[in-house]
């Protein structure tokens, strides 16, 4: 009899081939696939040699050495391409059959495919997997969601490979129904945007106002690491700013400042401007990586509007004290954000979500790991039905303590011509939520005045709505509502 394997995986690019190895190394046999013999035949000469594994560039042989029930992971190119898959897969598989799609795919098209394999007799998990490279290969945080049926099944094996924190504690487990997994993974992604984006800004502070050099700044992010900013992305830049060449010079200064992105900050955004959000932050983010695409025009733009190089004449030490505490202060509120948009999907699509949860799926493995994580854990672990982050004691506390700093950063770049679009989004969002009487009342009544849009009243009930004619020439026709 031929052996069977206990999983397959289709798709060895870099995630691919670093996950299929992770399985392999927690004692699972795997036989992995792709389109090209070459791919396949370099993959298990090299690095897969020697190991429990087989390979085909033939659907229906993979499946055929699949122990029962079957389970197949995709590691494929999001959209079309898996829905290309599946139905290669499912006339080979039987009923009970799990398909894994461990790529970025779009929660929607989880939530769709998920309904769809269940008409089939098949289960399906849109997991998202999150790591880069590294994390793949020695343990990523992983997030599966999509038919629970298929959890006990693949629970064995994610669990396995995932990244451990603290005192063994599994980056991974199960987020929720249909999408929710590929959509907490989105969120992960649209973070993970606002985070790179606080601390460009904040590079950008040190460079062009204090002017220090690529060293000194790597040693602030690495002292810097040692405290609450604690994280993997804080940790890299550090290295990022001492790597220098042969010659001796640093690398930095030679990559050009145009930013690339593969899509999912603007799923994101999308996302939150679906559910009514105030996103700001993370849409800053996505932004500023446009603009930042406009080299040739900003490069043109810059001559013809020359900012003044004024010298910072206050105390520096002091002034980088602040900026790590706006760092902070912004990055608050950045999750802030993201928990709230993830609070307003789930009732929206009755997911059950277990936010405390999730922040620990994030503690390691992730793109977003971080010591700060474990705060978001407690105050959820604390008040599973917290709706903001900044009702929280902890964060409270420290953010009564930060946005000082926060203000005093932001007015500085504002006077200096730097740009923080993303720190100056977290503040207007604090003050924002922080205030009682904002001037909608204003807005609503404008709206009124050319559109009869109506307006309530803060002497009558909530819900009962009301129209002016402003002009003496209007009628008491009205036009739609608003949603609240």
């Amino acid at each position: 009899m031929n052996k069977l394997y206990d999983i397959g995986l289709i798709g060895i690019a870099v995630m691919g081939e670093n996950l299929a190895l992770n399985i392999e190394s927690k004692g699972f046999s795997i036989v992995v696939s792709s389109r090209k013999q070459d791919t396949v035949d370099t993959f298990l000469n090299g690095r897969a040699k020697g190991k429990n594994f087989a390979g085909t560039t033939d659907i229906k042989t993979l499946v055929s050495m699949l122990k029962k029930p079957r389970k197949v992971m995709l590691m494929i190119k999001a959209g079309n391409p898996v829905d290309q898959v599946i139905e290669q897969l499912i006339p080979l598989l039987d009923e009970g059959d799990v398909i894994i799609d461990g790529g970025n795919s779009l929660y929607s098209d989880t939530t769709r495919r998920t309904k769809y394999l269940e008409s089939k007799g098949l289960l399906y998990i849109g997991t998202g997997v999150s790591g880069g490279e590294e994390g793949a290969l020695i343990g990523p945080s992983i997030m599966p969601g999509g038919n629970k049926k298929a959890w006990p099944i693949v629970k064995p094996i994610l669990q396995a490979i995932a990244a451990k924190v603290g005192d063994g504690q599994v980056c991974c487990d199960w987020v929720g129904e249909d999408g929710a997994g590929h959509f907490v993974k989105m969120v992960h992604n649209g973070i993970e945007y606002g985070d790179i984006q606080l601390i460009t800004e904040t590079y950008h502070m040190l460079k062009e106002l204090l002017r220090l050099s690529n060293d000194e700044m790597s040693d602030i992010f690495s002292n810097w690491n040692e405290t609450e900013l604690d994280s993997y992305l804080i940790e890299i830049t550090a290295d990022i700013l001492a790597y220098k060449e042969k010659d001796g010079s640093h690398l930095i200064d030679k990559i050009l400042d145009t930013a690339g992105q593969k899509g999912t900050g603007k799923w994101t955004v999308n996302a939150a401007l679906d559910e009514g959000i105030p996103l700001t932050l993370i849409g800053e983010s996505v932004f500023s990586r446009f603009l930042s695409a406009l080299k040739d025009e900003r490069i043109e733009a810059s001559k013809h509007y020359l900012k003044e190089s004024k010298a910072f004449d206050e105390d520096k030490d002091s002034f980088i004290n602040d900026l790590k505490q706006a760092l902070y202060a912004a990055k608050i509120l950045s999750y802030t954000q993201g928990f709230q948009l993830m609070k307003a999907s789930a009732n929206a699509y009755d997911w059950h979500l277990n936010y405390g949860g999730i922040a620990l799926m994030w503690r390691g493995g992730c793109i977003i790991r971080s010591i700060f994580l474990d705060k978001i854990k407690q105050a959820f672990d604390k008040n599973p039905d917290l709706n903001n982050l900044l009702l929280d004691s902890y964060f409270k506390e420290t953010m009564n303590r930060m946005i000082p700093s926060l203000r005093k950063v932001i007015s500085k770049a504002v006077l200096y011509g730097i740009p923080v679009p993303a720190m100056s989004a977290a503040l207007s969002y604090f003050d924002g939520y922080t205030t009682d009487r904002l001037p909608a009342n204003l807005l609503q009544a404008q709206r009124d005045y050319f559109g009869a849009h109506t307006y309530e009243r803060v002497d009558k009930d909530r819900g009962e709505f009301f129209h002016t004619n402003w002009t003496g020439k209007g009628g008491n026709t009205t036009s739609t509502t608003y949603n609240k």
